[in-house]
């Protein structure tokens, strides 16, 4: 940074990079000094772009010593690509809108940012314009009353389908919805916020409506959002229909009227800013701010001051991160609602990571380790991933945990109706790492806990899978109706067919079931049940978090693994939250924490390792984990993050190496006290 200035780089020149251009030769604390282009040569960039030094490429940009932000303005479905590679090369990045296609991609962003230390943000410039604050002071005065309704349009048409163009484009995520529909979205947010007295609320209910083109892409939409406090907004956006682009807000003493609010009234160099408040029984009245900055010096300014004062995300009413996620959020379950997934986001072509480099296969963050019966080492720490129904968004976690060095995916057949085989099995073809992961696979589920449902379910699974085999295979649940043996018959016959190809047995099964189970195998020359999966953590389950569930916490239980050495693969091994803020002997407000973990034994447990982890330095989710993975006999967590920071954070508790005394000590107490 020169004389307090922040440098700027454009990445990729258009309509909008000169808009932006224009805000930073208006701005107090920015200033241009480069441009990337994928074609330099390309007559007329010095002149658009005056005082830019023009760079051959995006690396170019970011590899300059001599630039401290950037401005991404590329298409869409390059902004996550892109705002990864800046942060890692310790660029603060200010992104048009869309922040990224999806609220997943966002997060990724975010995650790369966070570790950088450096800013992100998402331009929609109008949130920093005067016009937006003070639109925002007359909701929180109650000038039209309590507000019920918000009604806004951001559509225009272009002269005819364009298949060329971006807008119509499927592999550059056309649209409206992506390209406009965040400006109402936003907005509606916002107004909701300043409503309810917060920055922005979140809706309850989304439902959208759309047509989609020749091409796929959305050229008209709508969608109503509903709040928790009682107000239902209107949001509709197009590409291939006028719409009048006014924003409504409807009280109960009157309505508010603003049109373009995007624009403040004006265009892309200048909004003056223009709110109409029409009250109960009174004349309209026109409240003008006669603007006449840039219309884009606002957000170059407030990033400026963000990144001055060493912040990675801009101040409200600027669109901070949890601001964009939220956006992207409805975003994304307006285009689920209307079947809205572009090819771009599909397996067939989504080869690469999020940051468009080909899957890394050489991590070391996890480590790996040799368990009898299977046929490689497996990582520590087993993934599950039921929360993802989209590829794009599955794949982003699914990425890095390999990255990491992780591979051993928890599946099921009833997960995600079975979405989860089909994203898992899409990944490894797709990425091509079949032979280098281990695939868990449960079935015969409660109702359908039956010998003869096995076969019939794990066939489907397979094809799911896009596999031959599996190399770890459960029973979901038990059903002690049937004869135990009829069960080890039917895996064993799984195995024999090469179906399962390693460890096969029960997923909450009792003691009792397990012992019968093994002396069934060993008299009638079948495989053994050669594995576990109930739950097990440093809490011990109280009562089943669902129907059939099997704690193997207990002292009983450690002692039988220990002696078997019977490997068992843990769920809920971080106590489904009782070691974070969200437990204390004082909240009571989730039934399911109370119902399920609260003893003062177990709370005993959470204090030592509270105690132990801020000794070292960590958290005490992270000593509970380390305390499931150090365990006597072979114990595999399994974890279910749901963000990249999750997964991360995850990963911590393989620095901590307990003993048998700290295992002893966080379990039974100060009579076992850690040295």
């Amino acid at each position: 940074m020169t004389s307090g200035k922040i440098r700027w780089g454009i990445l990729g020149p258009g309509s909008i990079a000169k808009s932006f251009a224009g805000g930073v030769a208006g701005s107090r604390n920015g200033e241009l000094v480069a441009l990337g282009a994928r074609n330099p040569a390309k007559p007329g960039l010095a002149e658009t772009f005056p005082g830019a030094r023009i760079l051959d490429g995006y690396e170019a940009l970011l590899a300059d010593k001599n630039v401290d932000a950037v401005y991404i303005s590329i298409p869409h479905p390059g902004h996550a690509e892109w705002a990864i590679k800046a942060a890692e090369a310790g660029k603060h990045v200010l992104c048009e809108k869309p922040l990224a296609l999806t609220a997943f991609e966002a997060d990724a962003m975010m995650h790369a940012a966070r570790k950088a230390g450096t800013f992100l943000g998402e331009a929609f410039m109008y949130r920093l314009h005067p016009q937006t604050l003070k639109l925002v002071e007359l909701i929180k005065s109650g000038d039209i009353g309590e507000v019920r309704m918000i009604k806004s349009s951001f559509g225009f048409a272009m002269p005819g389908f364009m298949p060329e163009h971006r807008l119509y484009a499927n592999d550059l995520a056309g649209g409206g919805i992506l390209d406009v529909g965040g400006y109402p979205v936003s907005m509606a947010r916002l107004i909701a916020g300043a409503a309810a007295g917060q920055p922005f609320l979140e809706p309850v209910k989304v439902v959208g409506a759309a047509h989609l083109g020749q091409s796929g892409v959305d050229e008209w939409a709508s969608a109503l959002l509903t709040f928790a406090n009682g107000i239902v907004a209107e949001v509709s956006c197009s590409i291939s229909l006028n719409q009048d682009n006014v924003l409504r807000i409807f009280g109960t003493k009157g309505q508010i009227e603003v049109p373009d609010f995007w624009f403040a009234g004006g265009n892309r160099d200048v909004g003056p800013g223009r709110i109409e408040v029409i009250r109960s029984g009174a004349a309209r009245e026109v409240i003008s701010l006669d603007e006449t900055r840039h219309l884009y010096s606002f957000e170059v300014d407030a990033a400026g001051e963000a990144i001055l004062a060493g912040r990675q995300e801009f101040a409200w009413p600027g669109m901070g991160w949890a601001d964009s996620l939220g956006t992207l959020r409805v975003l994304d379950k307006w285009r689920a609602a209307v079947g809205l997934e572009y090819d771009i986001e599909k397996p067939a072509k989504r080869i690469n990571t999020l940051s468009g480099r080909p899957l890394r296969t050489d991590g070391k963050a996890i480590g790996k380790r040799a368990i009898p019966g299977l046929p490689r080492a497996v990582s520590l720490l087993a993934l599950g991933f039921e929360d993802f129904r989209t590829f794009s968004s599955g794949s982003i976690l699914l990425d890095a945990y390999f990255e990491a060095g992780g591979n051993l995916f928890d599946t099921g057949y009833v997960y995600g109706a079975g979405y989860t085989e089909t994203l898992l099995g899409q990944w490894l073809k797709n990425r091509g790492v079949r032979e280098q992961s281990v695939i868990i696979a449960k079935g015969a589920h409660s109702p359908l806990c039956y010998p003869d449902v096995i076969g019939k379910q794990l066939a489907q699974s397979l094809d799911r899978l896009q596999t031959d085999h599996v190399d770890i295979y459960f029973m979901h649940r038990d059903n002690p109706d049937v004869p135990v043996g009829e069960f080890v018959d039917a895996m064993d016959a799984e195995a024999k067919a090469g179906r399962i190809r390693g460890l096969f047995g029960g997923s909450n099964w009792t003691m009792e079931r397990m012992d019968a189970a093994i002396a069934y195998a060993e008299k009638n020359g079948k495989q053994k049940p050669g594995a576990l999966s109930n739950n097990f953590s440093l809490a011990e389950m109280l009562e089943p978090i669902w129907p059939g569930c099997v704690t193997s916490s207990t002292d009983d239980w450690k002692a039988w693994l220990t002696t078997r050495q019977m490997p068992n693969f843990a769920w809920s091994s971080q106590g489904r939250g009782f070691f974070t803020d969200r437990a204390g002997r004082d909240r009571t407000d989730n039934e399911e924490l109370v119902r399920v973990w609260y003893s003062e034994k177990n709370f005993g447990r959470r204090d030592r390792a509270i105690e132990l982890a801020r000794k070292l330095g960590k958290s005490p989710i992270h000593v509970a984990l380390a305390y499931v993975l150090a365990q006597p006999f072979p114990s595999v967590p399994l974890i279910g993050p749901r963000t990249l920071d999750e997964l991360e954070d995850s990963l911590k508790a393989l620095d901590i190496k307990l003993t048998p005394e700290d295992l002893a000590w966080l379990d039974e107490g100060p009579e076992r006290r850690r040295a």
